[in-house]
């Protein structure tokens, strides 16, 4: 089941962030650097806004819904949903306190709000496992996204109108779930389950906030020390690597953590411990790789998906930025699941405090010196410091396992795949498209190859398992 699902959440991670891709290469293209930083601090704001927005409703979601045991919280997720929404003025004034002017402001709580329902829908299709729904939820999405941003760059390309369009394409992606994961709610404003809701939500959300703000101060940091303009070219390399790399791993992560939670309620912690230990090298073995090839073909993948006025810099800052997403991930696809098993939610409050805490005082001192540039490395600087704080604090919570010479098997493979695709780049003389296609091909079979000499996730043995399985069940041996 874990293979499947995460099968699946892949396809739908994938198309969704090649619509992406090609999104941020038309508008890196179609909008100026100014309007298209304008419409990423206006992202930003509403990524924060919703995350508060939904938080609250996660653990229930996740440890109630995914139960299947009869009981109906989505009537409490809704009346919780609409009761956070008295939060928006505040949200809109914050974002004008940042920087943004009035219709930005309000664009970006527009999106914040549907980004916050679009959230929950999907919450409540992964809790079931319903892997389909949710990868066409996804797609809708990402279509909408890309078609409406091309028609608002032909009519008007500014930043406000480009978030209004974002709203909307979130919007109809709810609208598409809405039988499936809504069909038959009825809203339902239990004051004692909404009580409880909000005391068994409250260090998530606070967590979970404060994480998005941390994934987003470097570009308000940018956008004040720097300007707008460069603020946009920063954060387009910056989501150029995050939707590449997470993609997989989200899609992996997207069947962990609900299969985690019934295998601990059904079989105890040792069941449990020994799934964790397959997800931590399986995440660890997609992870890996892409950041290593991506840091090496970061020049060839600028000039090939972004516009000319954002590629010099990106080719400066996104070999650093995937190394930066690699803690990240692991962080929070992987450790974090030790506080959601042991439901120690204070335990995200203190990791995130800690990233927050870090990732503002190095953007500061770096950007002032470094520029633009210096806010890579803050970033880089403050997950690697999440990564070690969320270790320390998953002893003291669930003991979740960390299978060091499965790791450093997936390590050594990563690193013979990153020194050929490295000696390749080096005398390779074509166009970046070609030389894109040529590295990330090699990149594959070497990496694949390794993976079947070490075994790596088990993939050679379960590979026999299932021809032998094949045969036994397919083929007849008293033909003839």
């Amino acid at each position: 089941m874990l293979i499947r699902q995460a099968s699946i959440n892949l396809i739908a991670n994938v198309g969704s962030a090649l619509l992406g891709l090609l999104s941020v290469s038309i508008f890196t293209r179609l909008f100026s650097a100014h309007d298209y930083g304008a419409y990423l601090l206006g992202t930003g704001l509403a990524a924060v806004s919703s995350v508060f927005l939904v938080g609250w409703f996660r653990n229930l979601i996740l440890s109630g819904h995914a139960r299947d045991d009869g009981a109906d919280i989505r009537g409490v997720v809704l009346a919780g949903y609409a009761i956070c929404g008295l939060a928006v003025p505040v949200a809109f004034r914050l974002g004008q306190l940042l920087g943004l002017d009035r219709p930005s402001a309000l664009a970006a709580i527009a999106l914040a709000v549907s980004i916050g329902l679009f959230e929950l829908t999907q919450d409540l299709l992964r809790a079931r496992l319903e892997a389909l729904a949710v990868m066409r939820a996804m797609l809708v999405r990402a279509v909408a996204l890309l078609a409406l941003g091309v028609a608002i760059a032909f009519l008007h390309p500014t930043g406000p109108l480009l978030l209004t369009a974002s709203a909307a394409a979130y919007l109809l992606a709810v609208l598409v779930q809405t039988r499936t994961a809504w069909g038959g709610v009825t809203v339902t404003f239990d004051l004692a389950k909404l009580i409880a809701a909000a005391r068994s939500g409250l260090p998530l959300t606070l967590s979970l906030t404060l994480l998005a703000i941390a994934s987003v101060t470097d570009r308000f940091v940018i956008a004040s020390l720097v300007g707008t303009a460069d603020a946009g070219q920063y954060v387009a390399a910056l989501d150029l690597v995050r939707q590449t790399l997470m993609m997989p791993a989200l899609s992996a992560a997207a069947a962990f953590f609900p299969l985690a939670m019934r295998i601990h309620a059904a079989q105890g912690n040792a069941a449990v411990s020994a799934h964790l230990a397959d997800c931590a090298e399986l995440l660890f073995a997609i992870i890996l790789p892409g950041c290593l090839g991506f840091a090496i073909i970061a020049p060839h993948v600028a000039n090939l998906v972004l516009g000319p006025d954002f590629r010099l810099l990106a080719a400066q800052v996104m070999p650093i930025v995937a190394f930066a997403v690699l803690f990240q991930i692991m962080t929070q696809q992987y450790l974090h699941a030790s506080f959601l098993l042991s439901r120690r939610n204070s335990f995200y409050l203190i990791n995130t405090a800690t990233i927050i805490t870090a990732n503002a005082t190095l953007s500061y001192l770096l950007v002032g010196h470094f520029g633009t540039v210096g806010a890579a490395w803050a970033r880089l600087g403050a997950d690697v410091i999440g990564f070690v704080c969320a270790l320390l604090l998953s002893r003291l919570a669930f003991p979740i396992p960390v299978p060091v010479p499965r790791l450093a098997l997936v390590t050594i493979a990563g690193l013979v795949m990153a020194l050929l695709v490295a000696a390749l780049d080096r005398g390779l003389r074509a166009t970046d498209a070609i030389a894109c296609l040529v590295l990330v091909s090699a990149g594959i079979l070497a990496c694949g190859a390794m993976y079947w000499l070490l075994d790596i996730a088990r993939g050679r043995t379960r590979l026999k398992s299932g021809v032998a399985l094949f045969r036994t069940k397919f083929v007849n041996p008293d033909i003839g």
